[in-house]
């Protein structure tokens, strides 16, 4: 019987769980039983994994295990880091600073303390998609308490000047003016780019662990030493009092060998995607007019690239190549059935016809050269039938030449 080729593109939405990551997370869904809070033998094996879970976390991101606490994910992640500033800290101001780009579990986070009572500032980004240090130098007030910009963006790939964010909070920290804590959404970035988080300068941290070959479910705050932080569940002391709940055992077991493993690879990963990607970009330009890549061309992840494909809408795209057996994604998965334009798309500068003709390929270290030769050899058919019957298409090379 003849299968199809199912190839898999969507790896900023979610990725595979590794192999190596199942096998040791799996005999603590069968003997392995013990609840990690628990002083008896079984929950001692437990906290001993969890504890050899934290370091390796910790590892990736060049902190102490001390200032990790597992969540449930990034979402749950953003919302620890922000709220709980925004909440510990409130006295001393209410003013948050942002960005346009970011995820929906960051905007949506601020738009709720908004109704609270909090004043926040968007920062725009230009055509590269990369928030400018001076606007937010110009942004910062007296009652400014806490800055939250990604370190790099899921649907663009844009990789934001953290480091040189982190030294603008150092440097105000330092005259004694004011403190402000800094967090940034690493969701996309841990295990694809090195990440050393005093190098950055950020107090907070966010990781997702479906991100990088662990189960979805488990995430990771890291936690700069000394940062007041409101909980934001009650129930026991877990995780040094910042999350309440029973902790994930199985799930953190994951996320710990998913980090080693992101770890000890990431060089090769790096150069695999990178290479992948712009063989892609390449390919995909050379056969197909009028595409663009969107956001800036270097100071990006190297796993991530976003192209817009004139005259035609990338639903559409994505529905026909879902069809071929390639899942590939219009943005964000957690903006998924919206019908309004990608923000972050809207944010660069795009105009609608065009950010709506736009997709997101994203891969990971399991992705092959073969794969993306299959892709280059669908898509063009796929965008050429597509155009056939876009009136839009038909207009533009009907008349002048259009300008790409």
């Amino acid at each position: 019987m003849f299968m199809r080729k199912r190839i898999y593109l969507d790896n900023s939405a979610t990725t595979a769980v590794a192999p190596e990551v199942l096998e040791a997370m799996l005999p603590y869904f069968t003997e392995e039983i013990g609840n990690a809070s628990s002083i008896h033998s079984f929950g001692q094996k437990a906290k001993a994994a969890v504890d050899s879970a934290r370091r390796k976390v910790a590892e990736l991101i060049a902190a102490e295990p001390n200032e990790i606490v597992f969540v449930s994910g990034g979402t749950e992640a953003d919302n620890l880091a922000i709220k709980g500033i925004a909440q510990a800290h409130s006295a001393r101001g209410r003013h948050i600073i942002t960005s346009k780009i970011e995820h929906p579990a960051v905007i949506n986070t601020c738009a709720a303390l908004e109704k609270q009572g909090f004043a926040v500032t968007y920062l725009p980004v230009y055509e590269n998609g990369i928030v400018r240090v001076d606007d937010l130098r110009d942004a910062i007030r007296d009652e400014t308490i806490l800055i939250s910009v990604m370190h790099a963006n899921n649907e663009i790939g844009a990789i934001q000047p953290i480091e040189e964010i982190g030294a603008v909070v150092k440097e105000i920290r330092a005259s004694g003016h004011r403190h402000i804590y800094f967090h940034t959404d690493a969701v996309q970035s841990a295990g694809k780019i090195p990440i050393d988080v005093n190098r950055l300068g950020v107090d907070l941290l966010s990781i997702s662990g479906h991100k990088i070959h662990a189960p979805k479910g488990i995430g990771a705050l890291y936690v700069r030493k000394g940062v007041k932080l409101a909980s934001q569940q009650h129930g026991g002391h877990h995780e040094r009092d910042r999350r309440a709940g029973t902790e994930n055992v199985a799930g953190i077991v994951g996320l710990g060998k998913a980090a080693e493993l992101a770890r000890s690879h990431l060089a090769e990963q790096i150069e695999h995607t990178r290479s992948l990607r712009d063989y892609l970009e390449a390919g995909a330009q050379e056969r197909i007019p009028y595409v663009q890549v969107n956001g800036d061309p270097v100071r990006r992840l190297p796993n991530i690239s976003n192209m817009s494909f004139r005259f035609i809408e990338g639903e559409g795209i994505l529905i026909s190549l879902d069809l071929k057996g390639i899942a590939v994604s219009t943005g964000s998965a957690c903006s998924s059935g919206s019908l309004e334009p990608s923000h972050v798309l809207a944010a660069l500068g795009l105009p609608p016809e065009i950010a709506r003709g736009s997709l997101r390929f994203s891969l990971s270290r399991y992705n092959t050269r073969e794969e993306i030769d299959y892709l280059l050899e669908v898509l063009p058919e796929v965008v050429a039938r597509l155009r056939k019957i876009s009136p839009l298409y038909k207009r533009a090379t009907d008349s002048a030449p259009v300008e790409i």
